[in-house]
């Protein structure tokens, strides 16, 4: 029974490790979208009160 413990355990914290891992990649992505899109923004209003 303890075995079966032990590899419910081990399994439970790999889910874990690939959870945490999988949002840091997806934020990480999201921000970079995000400073992408920000900047796209602030270019277009530079152009706009140019002309």
């Amino acid at each position: 029974m303890r075995r079966v413990g032990d590899i419910a355990y081990k399994a439970f914290t790999a889910g874990l490790g690939a959870a945490t891992i999988y949002l840091a990649v997806t934020f990480s992505i999201n921000v970079y979208r995000g400073l992408s899109w920000h900047n796209t923004q602030s270019k277009m209003e530079k152009e706009k009160y140019q002309e």
